[in-house]
């Protein structure tokens, strides 16, 4: 679209924050299989992964034709008067670009592009990774598999559909206990790579000394609370998920993301998982889709799982069509429907969890879909608010810095402000 041009064109005529070590002199290389997670390669192989020496893919296909996603006739104005407060000073949305790492940002109200912006040389065909925004879409294939009675039941154990995890903790842990991460088995995350969670991705890329990732998986059994009590995040529990999925419809999880997702929405773009070494696909954090397809996802959020028109699943019918099942959506991101133990400022400090998504503590429905090094999908259904994210953050976590995490939710609410949404808590 020519109006996207014209954005990467004017994103690109000022510097961008640290441009020199995110790789700008070398047009912003991808690296190989042993580097892509590393400066100066993030740019380039955080969002073209599948180009990646060494690293395994899977396709997700788009439909014939896709569904519209069209700008507002009062985006430039609405945008431009984006604003939000941080540590005691007011920024405006460009502000926020001059001022954070971000690869892609895209709004929309009701359906419609109020501001798209790609940055650091990225332009509107790129595949942004996902990292953990990947369990949010693990968790919507489990609510469909769910509904269409391949997983009987979510109080199942893992090890019902995968037999793999007979006998181990994580196999006696039922499906409703992994999607609140609320197993109580320890599993490391610190993103120093010591962790466990350095320990599945070496098994899942096929280091030789790491072993296979069911072995990984196995092999946890320190517990630190009884399964159900606690939120505690674990990516082993998305892999674990993932594994559910697959044995529980014979399928790999890049058919079931093209059948129950893709084509309903009406995706612009093919899509990819990152599989592991056994085919299997990373299902905590490997997921790649362009910033547009990403923003139709965040749409059917939005609609309470519907989508309207030809990209439903009756090709060519003009009718509303339910994607994914209302009710276990709202389980999957209605503070109100959580343990006390689940919901905002209870799991913790500020977030609650529901399965896989980010519950945000406003007294209207507001969730998200995080990833590490900034990557977000922000909904808010009642007033037609999503916000897409893509970034290239130093750190990978708040833990370790939490300025800048603190800033885009200042951004977020500033968004929802300026867009008619809700902040009240």
């Amino acid at each position: 679209m020519w109006w996207v041009a014209l954005l990467c064109l004017a994103a690109g005529a000022q510097a961008e924050p640290d441009e020199e070590l995110l790789g700008k002199l070398q047009n912003y290389p991808i690296g190989n299989v042993n580097t892509w997670y590393q400066n100066p390669n993030r740019v380039g192989s955080w969002s073209d992964q599948r180009s990646v020496p060494g690293i395994r893919t899977r396709k997700v296909s788009p439909p014939a034709s896709a569904s519209p996603l069209l700008p507002a006739a009062n985006g430039p104005a609405v945008s431009a008067a984006i604003a939000y407060r941080y540590r005691g000073s007011s920024y405006t949305l460009a502000q926020y670009l001059e001022r954070q790492r971000a690869t892609g940002l895209l709004i929309l109200k009701n359906g419609e592009i109020v501001t798209e912006h790609y940055r650091y040389g990225r332009t509107p065909d790129a595949r942004f990774l996902s990292f953990s925004m990947a369990k949010s879409v693990t968790s919507l294939l489990i609510g469909i598999a769910l509904e269409q009675g391949l997983i009987k039941s979510i109080d199942d154990t893992a090890e019902t559909y995968d037999k793999s995890l007979v006998g181990s903790p994580y196999g006696a842990t039922t499906v409703r206990q992994l999607l609140r991460m609320s197993s109580g088995l320890v599993f490391t995350e610190r993103y120093d790579g010591n962790d466990d969670i350095s320990r599945l991705s070496r098994a899942s890329a096929g280091a030789s000394s790491a072993g296979r990732p069911v072995d990984v998986l196995r092999s946890v059994s320190e517990r630190h609370a009884p399964a159900g009590s606690k939120f505690v995040y674990a990516s082993a529990e998305t892999a674990v998920l993932g594994r559910v999925l697959s044995n529980a419809t014979q399928k790999n999880l890049a058919e079931l993301t093209t059948d129950w997702l893709w084509k309903p929405i009406g995706a612009e773009n093919d899509a990819f998982w990152r599989i592991s070494i056994d085919g299997q696909e990373q299902t905590q954090g490997g997921f790649n889709a362009s910033l547009r397809d990403w923003g139709r996802l965040g749409l059917l959020l939005a609609k309470d799982g519907r989508v309207d028109g030809k990209a439903g699943r009756q090709a060519g019918a003009q009718t509303v069509v339910q994607v994914l099942p209302r009710e276990y959506l709202l389980d999957a991101t209605d503070p109100a429907r959580q343990p006390q133990a689940f919901k905002p400022r209870s799991a913790t400090p500020y977030f609650g969890y529901g399965y896989q998504f980010w519950l945000m503590p406003f007294k209207e429905r507001t969730f998200a879909m995080q990833g590490i090094h900034g990557q977000t999908l922000y909904v808010q259904p009642a007033t037609g608010v999503v916000m897409v994210l893509t970034s290239v953050w130093e750190q990978a976590s708040g833990r370790q810095d939490v300025l800048p995490y603190q800033e885009r939710d200042a951004l977020w609410r500033g968004v929802l402000r300026a867009l008619g949404g809700d902040v009240t808590e």
